[in-house]
């Protein structure tokens, strides 16, 4: 694999002045696909937090410019009742859609990140009032994954709230509403996971469809305040059936395909997408600080990031990483040769969590961005 670069040429060719476009032919952005606010809140979360990990100016700049786009087209997506509309044309007309639990809870994990990470306060403050918005819609979600991302959320912000001190108003609004998020979010993952898991199935639904690693990963976020040895428990159990489902017999790994998805009976293996790595990735980074098999769950995590530089089924590469692209997704017949913006900010934030870990449980390497150019 090659050395560590988070690279933005992509990144910054997908965005205009509007927001991040969805979809690209090769590398270049299909304009007349749109935007979507899942993709400009996953971009938000991903340039928030790179802001951590690479303090020169000169990538700091562009990385603010980044992030102010993205924080505004929230803003722009923000609806009165506090959820996202989701889906928008090149012109910013909205298109017909439903609300979309998913894009709240991304949404909000993405606010909440830029409420904590983004170097200016008056930015900061932006995010905090949006975020505040939002929360309010969040204890009416009533599909997995947006509950999984409210509760990973709501406890990432309790557990940093003395971050926030800069925020008063928004710092107490945290303390006093995110524990009963906490405790009813946490309590509905736990009794989906009772409900559908049996022997042989330890999963918190009849099928796994996509995303998968953000639920046991949102358990893993509310043990650290609830200390509920029941949400660590699951949360271990159904990410090792996780990792199984998500391992070939070669030992790669392989993202349930979503032509078909998962269940008891069978996989699917081709449509395999760059978000279920990034996830799984996501989940194992939490596993690795939380259980006591860290090595396990790293080795998991280096096989994430393998997967994107030919460590799959086919030996494919699937990122460009002299740009920070990404391919869509992985068939039987070869790879897409279109690198959009979900497949790309995939790749990206399994590079920044596969470093952040590797910085934080490694001593003696080498800094990973020496001579880097940007």
């Amino acid at each position: 694999m090659p050395e560590y670069k988070m690279q933005m040429t992509h990144l910054e060719r997908m965005t205009d002045d509007t927001g991040l476009i969805e979809h690209a032919l090769g590398n270049i952005p299909r304009r007349s696909e749109g935007y979507t606010t899942d993709d400009n809140a996953r971009a938000l979360w991903l340039v928030s937090e790179w802001q951590q990990i690479d303090d020169r100016d000169s990538v700091i700049r562009r990385l603010r410019r980044l992030s102010d786009i993205y924080l505004s087209f929230l803003q722009y997506a923000q609806q009165p009742d506090g959820h996202f509309h989701n889906n928008y044309a090149y012109d910013r007309t909205p298109e017909e859609e439903l609300p979309s639990d998913d894009c709240l809870g991304r949404s909000l994990w993405a606010l909440g990140c830029a409420c904590l990470n983004l170097p200016h306060r008056d930015s900061r403050f932006a995010a905090a009032l949006l975020f505040q918005k939002a929360f309010g819609a969040a204890p009416k979600m009533t599909f997995p994954r947006g509950i999984a991302y409210a509760l990973a959320t709501a406890s990432h912000m309790l557990n940093r709230s003395n971050d926030l001190t800069e925020l008063p108003e928004f710092c107490d609004f945290i303390r006093r509403e995110a524990p009963e998020l906490i405790e009813e979010s946490e309590a509905r993952l736990l009794s989906l996971f009772e409900t559908n898991s049996e022997k042989g199935w330890q999963w918190f639904e009849p099928m796994m469809t996509y995303g998968n690693g953000v639920l046991p990963w949102a358990l893993f976020r509310s043990f650290q305040v609830t200390g509920n040895s029941d949400a660590l428990l699951i949360a271990g159990e159904s990410l090792d059936f996780l990792i199984d489902k998500m391992t070939s017999e070669r030992g790669n790994i392989r993202p349930i395909g979503n032509h078909g998805w998962c269940t008891a009976a069978r996989c699917s293996q081709w449509a395999q997408q760059p978000v279920e790595v990034m996830a799984l990735a996501l989940a194992s980074e939490q596993a690795i600080q939380l259980l006591n098999r860290p090595e396990k769950y790293l080795a998991v995590l280096e096989k994430c990031r393998s997967w994107f530089y030919g460590g799959n089924d086919l030996h494919e590469c699937m990122a460009d990483a002299e740009e920070g692209g990404c391919r869509d997704g992985l068939e039987a017949g070869g790879a897409s040769r279109n690198q959009g913006a979900e497949s790309t900010l995939s790749y990206l934030m399994t590079e920044l969590i596969y470093r952040r870990v590797i910085n934080t449980n490694t001593s003696g390497r080498t800094a990973f961005f020496a001579n880097q150019e940007f």
